[in-house]
């Protein structure tokens, strides 16, 4: 794929996220009833806002998709893609709507902890940098739904022992990121400072990570990437640089396997094409981490990440719906990674 994102993927993108936001069935609700008359999960009633697209975190992430065409390639979409993008968000980002949403994360505390905290924190942040005439009324609504997850992420953490560094949506390295960047974006200290104390009581001594033990074969994340790119984002710069070269020594060096584009062989499989995920997150946090790499190493993370984005391309757009119901999100965090 060419890095001219904007040019050539944008519209196709958004258009993308208009399908599978209206694409109401199938949809897992992943509701754990608590009796004979809990039992209703119809996907707009259960979740007004965060419908369509599977499962509550794609449409929650899909959401963050539009907000962030609508900022960064604008003026590339056609007028209905650009239309058709502030309508949805209009229609399920209201106040009424985010209010249910922020009441039913409260009222489950362990649902979709921590990848659609995680996203639906940064959803809040990237409604917070829309320059659209009107998106205020995003921002308020979507502010419900972040202060929901705040107080979810800072009561859980010291109650969590041991972290989750699998390539799946428990990751907890993954999920915090997100409320990480979210939490600074939108000038929530308190927030951003628990969450850099747990990082480093969970990963601050990690060394010599067994990195040939990746992928599995459902991992949409790299449990090592995750971790790096969490540790990143909480240490000061001279000092990640020596926590990197300890805990992955050999990144991006010629043989390293975070480089190689994953193989998948069953398209319709919703757990097998995870790995085109894989693909996307790993270019995307391999960009983020080759300013700490030497200057050799850094050429390599650029032209192995080129190789995994383009891979991908065919299943962003045109693939099951098993991957396009989710993958432009991944996308976009891979093609902007640098911006």
């Amino acid at each position: 794929m060419s890095e001219d994102w904007r040019g050539r993927s944008a519209d196709l993108w958004a258009r993308t996220v208009l399908r599978v936001l209206a694409t109401e069935y199938p949809y897992g609700a992943a509701h754990v009833s608590s009796g004979p008359d809990d039992v209703d999960v119809t996907p707009a009633r259960l979740h007004p806002a965060f419908h369509g697209c599977l499962d509550w975190h794609s449409s929650v992430h899909m959401q963050w998709s539009a907000l962030r065409l609508l900022r960064l390639a604008s003026s590339e979409l056609g007028d209905e893609s650009r239309a058709g993008l502030v309508a949805v968000l209009d229609e399920r980002l209201s106040a009424d709507h985010c209010m249910v949403e922020a009441d039913y994360l409260r009222a489950h505390p362990g649902y979709e902890r921590p990848y659609g905290w995680g996203w639906a924190a940064l959803l809040a942040a990237e409604a917070a940098l829309s320059p659209l005439a009107g998106a205020d009324r995003w921002v308020s609504a979507t502010r419900q739904v972040y202060d929901a997850v705040a107080g979810l992420v800072v009561d859980w953490m010291p109650r969590l022992a041991y972290p989750v560094r699998h390539g799946e949506h428990a990751n907890t390295a993954f999920g915090l990121a997100l409320v990480h960047e979210a939490a600074r974006s939108l000038g929530d200290a308190a927030t951003a400072d628990a969450v850099e104390e747990s990082a480093l009581r969970w990963f601050g001594d990690d060394r010599t990570y067994p990195v040939r033990w990746e992928p599995g074969g459902s991992d949409f994340l790299s449990p090592a990437l995750c971790e790096a790119d969490l540790m990143r984002r909480v240490l000061p710069r001279d000092r990640f640089a020596g926590w990197l070269a300890d805990f992955l020594p050999d990144l991006a060096a010629d043989d390293d396997p975070l480089l190689t584009v994953p193989e998948v062989l069953d398209r319709t499989d919703g757990k097998a094409v995870h790995l085109f995920g894989l693909a996307l997150s790993r270019a995307w946090q391999l960009r983020l981490l080759a300013p700490a790499l030497p200057v050799d190493r850094g050429d390599r993370v650029a032209a192995a990440t080129a190789r995994q984005v383009a891979a991908v391309e065919r299943e962003i757009v045109e693939g099951h719906f098993m991957s396009t119901h989710w993958l432009v999100s991944f996308a976009l965090l891979a093609v902007t990674a640098t911006d």
